[in-house]
């Protein structure tokens, strides 16, 4: 029999939970452990099902296993603060990653647990009286749980010491590790199937499970068996397995099906809990604004709120920067709080100009991670047609010195000793190199933060070329966002009480037109081209200019269309993906699925750690085959009663 320990995490669940049928908040209770028997009351069930959603955030928002899903590609490496939990993640020298590095130990410690939960509500379903509907969610989440295991870790154990897929209730200290067509063909498409069935097609609770979730996630896996079975570029797998098909399907029936499931999501979309028809926002900028959280085009998201600090799971004061608060986004904002102004209109009597503020364009600086060059010049080249570049950074850093106490009197002085007032740009990360050159002398004028100055401009600037491990655009889609002040400046050092999303109804765009560029067949209206301008139309309808904080009614969505290419390609999807969903935790899966990680992330550009460095250097990684699997955590190894011969065998090969 296979047998798993996952040291503590398989029995004892961190929390259990409760909620009320009629209602849509999810109500927390702290309990050690789950039973067999536990599922068979009406607690018991809504106990875990409220479990199997708040486990998302010891993943989602967790800024360790947001850094092991973007440091290391092509949209971030590390910045000026990063310890080697980042450092070790870029592949450029700076440490090696091994079997104790946190980033990468993650989901294996966080899903287990609720795999065995989910295992517990849908066997002992029966006896507990539970619909289909509620099973469904149960079923749901441990398809969720083991797709992430399998696209990260390779195969894993299917059997945690009482049976394949069967609750367990004692922990036991040895394990074998099922393969990857093992976990799918047994642990995944099932689960999924059924819930793409009996899930409701409205959502329970905010942000509950629905036949249109289900559909996205199975159409999700279908596609990534299906690149598996093909194995384009020979990257090894592990446990070694035949690139066979228990089922006997090939990889191009995986990408029709993950074709069909995602077109029928899209034209049977279901409704939110709200009622609401899931779809596209109308505009990008809509997709990510605070103001606009939860919205139709969200399908599942990692909860937080700034209600209360039990339904938000963290202090609404202060964050340590742990699981399970919301501080991913804090890893990729910069110390903005160093730019400084002058008080004085003829010499250099510093203020500082930009304070820390729980608003969506600033929060808390950790400069742990920072964007290549590239991102700006390459991937979100076209900024005059296409919104998303716009919507994803923050560019423009303006004063909010009034705010400070005692405030700051207006106005101050900066570049060229132009006066600043409040809302008035006071640093600006300029779209593409300028004509005139740029002064980075910070002489007579200091910036505080190395930037440079240009004739007639008040804000100081700094280039594309200029953007470095200690300088960079941050992040706004995911930006710090608070309600809960009237003056000052809010609580910008606690964890983001913002859900983080998981799941948008968009991706099902990307998922079909994915499969049509590998062969489906499509249906009329729905080739790959016509999917993905679909993405670009809406990227082009602008409302608002984000950094340049000013209404901007234009349409350019013909114009987006006419730019993509009459046929395009795997490439050209990878490419949609980064400016659709940069800075989400979707590329490293993203590059590994496709197999061209090496291809897209083994140099970028990027200048260096010290204030006022605009030299662009280029940095090689370099990633190997295995890397396309992480380690398996140390502690697991550890916590094994097994041969040192079972043991090394357990790991993944590399590591």
């Amino acid at each position: 029999m296979k047998r798993i320990n996952i040291k503590a995490y398989i029995v004892a669940t961190l929390m259990t939970f409760s909620f009320l049928s009629c209602e849509d908040i999810l109500e927390e209770t702290p309990r050690s452990t789950f039973t067999s028997a536990f599922f068979q009351t009406e607690i018991g069930v809504s106990g875990g099902l409220t479990a199997l959603y708040s486990h998302l955030r010891y993943i989602y928002g967790e800024a360790y296993y947001f850094n092991s899903c973007l440091t290391g590609t092509d949209e971030a490496t590390y910045g000026q603060s990063a310890d080697l939990n980042f450092k070790q993640m870029d592949y450029t020298g700076q440490g090696d990653l091994t079997s104790t590095n946190h980033p990468t130990e993650v989901p294996w410690k966080a899903a287990f647990p609720m795999i065995n939960t989910a295992s517990g509500i849908i066997e002992n379903a029966s006896v507990a009286g539970l619909s289909d509907e509620l099973i469904a969610e149960a079923r749901f989440f441990r398809a969720f749980d083991y797709f992430l295991l399998v696209t990260t870790y390779g195969g894993v154990p299917l059997d945690l010491g009482a049976g394949n897929l069967v609750f367990n209730s004692a922990p036991i200290r040895s394990s074998v590790r099922n393969t990857v067509p093992e976990v799918y063909t047994i642990g995944i498409f099932p689960d999924l199937r059924q819930a793409a069935i009996d899930a409701p097609d409205q959502a329970r609770v905010h942000g509950g499970v629905t036949k249109t979730l289900a559909k996205l996630y199975l159409a999700k896996a279908y596609l990534t068996y299906a690149w598996w079975l093909e194995n384009p570029n020979n990257i090894p797998t592990y446990p070694e397995s035949s690139r066979v098909d228990p089922d006997g399907h090939d990889a191009a029936w995986y990408f029709q099906q993950a074709y069909d499931v995602a077109v029928e999501a899209i034209d049977n979309p279901g409704t939110n809990f709200n009622g609401e028809t899931y779809g596209l926002q109308p505009t990008y900028y809509d997709v990510n604004l605070a103001q606009n959280d939860r919205n139709s085009e969200i399908l599942l998201w990692a909860d937080h709120t700034q209600e209360s600090e039990l339904y938000n799971g963290g202090s609404l004061t202060y964050g340590t920067g742990g699981a399970p608060d919301n501080f991913a986004v804090w890893m990729l904002t910069w110390n903005y709080t160093e730019i400084t102004s002058s008080s004085a209109s003829d010499s250099w009597k510093t203020v500082s100009s930009v304070q820390r503020e729980a608003e969506q364009h600033l929060g808390r600086p950790w400069t742990r991670m920072a964007p290549p060059i590239e991102v700006v010049t390459n991937t979100f080249a076209d900024k005059t047609n296409d919104s998303r570049y716009d919507g994803t950074f923050t560019t423009v850093y303006r004063a909010n010195y009034q705010k400070a106490d005692p405030p700051v009197e207006a106005p101050v002085y900066n570049a060229n000793y132009m006066e600043v007032y409040p809302g008035d740009a006071v640093l600006t990360f300029l779209d593409e190199e300028p004509a005139t050159a740029i002064d980075y002398s910070n002489s007579p004028y200091n910036s505080g933060v190395g930037a440079g100055v240009l004739p007639g401009r008040a804000d100081f600037v700094v280039s594309p070329e200029g953007i470095s491990r200690i300088m960079f655009p941050g992040l706004y889609k995911l930006g710090t966002y608070r309600t809960d002040h009237t003056e000052g400046y809010g609580e910008p050092n606690a964890g983001l009480t913002r859900p983080f999303n998981i799941a948008k109804f968009s991706e099902l765009y990307f998922i079909a037109a994915e499969a049509a560029v590998k062969g489906a067949t499509v249906q009329a209206g729905k080739s790959a081209r016509e999917l993905i301008n679909m993405l670009r139309a809406r990227a082009g309808v602008w409302r608002w200019d984000n950094n340049g904080n000013v209404e901007k009614i234009e349409d350019h969505s013909a114009d987006m269309v006419a730019a993509t290419p009459a046929t395009i390609d795997i490439d050209y999807i990878l490419a949609e993906r980064s400016r659709e969903y940069f800075g989400e935790g979707y590329r490293w899966y993203d590059l590994i699925r496709t197999q061209k990680w090496t291809e897209y992330a083994s140099s970028y550009t990027i200048c260096g750690s010290a204030k006022g460095d605009h030299t662009p250097v280029t940095y090689e990684r370099e990633i190997e085959p295995f890397h396309y699997l992480r380690p398996i955590p140390q502690d697991q190894l550890d916590g094994m009663e097994m041969t040192p011969e079972e043991i090394a065998a357990y790991q993944n090969p590399g590591y």
